[in-house]
């Protein structure tokens, strides 16, 4: 995958793919497995729709940036605000990695990283939060436990299956796992610096001094 495509500055690897009534720039050697699941999935009585696919380095940059301005709370591991008044750059930085990706870091630049849901559960008038417990004992959680099942007959499994220190547990966060490998193993810390420089990140300072840090606790520390 070329450089610019691995921080998300490009889309040209990506193809259209629609699911439900969205489309979605997935990764060319994704697609036929990513529909393969979503008929599996219908299969057995679960509409598989994608709350997120692939996102831009921009767009990562505007999430990033908004949580360090505190326009956005930062969560905690409860899913409840910080308060981060007191809180250094650095100390943000940490509390905003645990959900949230560092721009040109993120695995949905990549196109192989989907977060699903069944849309057929999820109740009338209640919007999807991508929290947990949704997964683990809420309206999500009989389709958690198919995925769980299933999901590496295709190619996909969950990076964020357990909670490593790093990233916190995301049920809902799937990776085609040969094509997302491949995609890390490429994203090197040299490049990842060098985007982050030329970028208007907020924090960026406090970002580049603990970038290796990042990098292992954050990047490569994921559920294989």
């Amino acid at each position: 995958m070329n450089k610019k495509q691995l921080v998300g500055q490009s889309e040209v690897e990506l193809v259209p793919l629609q699911v439900g009534n969205k489309t979605f720039l997935v990764n060319q050697k994704v697609t036929q497995a990513l529909t393969s699941l979503i008929q599996a999935a219908s299969s057995s009585g679960f509409q598989l729709y994608i709350a997120s696919g692939f996102r831009s380095f921009e767009r990562q940059l505007t999430i990033w940036n908004n949580k360090m301005s505190g326009s956005t709370p930062i969560l905690d591991d409860e899913s409840q605000p910080i308060d981060t008044r007191l809180f250094t750059d650095e100390d943000k930085v940490q509390a905003i990695l645990r959900w949230s990706a560092l721009p040109g870091a993120s695995r949905h630049h990549w196109g192989t990283d989907f977060d699903v849901y069944a849309g057929n559960l999820l109740p009338s008038e209640t919007n999807l939060l991508l929290e947990p417990w949704e997964y683990t004992q809420g309206h999500q959680l009989p389709f958690y436990q198919w995925l769980k099942q299933n999901a590496s007959q295709y190619g996909f499994g969950f990076p964020y299956q357990q909670d490593l220190g790093g990233i916190a547990f995301e049920p809902w966060h799937i990776t085609h796992q040969a094509a997302s490998e491949q995609c890390l193993q490429q994203l090197t810390m040299d490049l990842l610096e060098e985007t982050l420089q030329q970028s208007e990140i907020l924090g960026q300072r406090a970002i580049l001094s603990q970038l290796d840090y990042i990098y292992n606790k954050y990047i490569t520390n994921i559920q294989r």
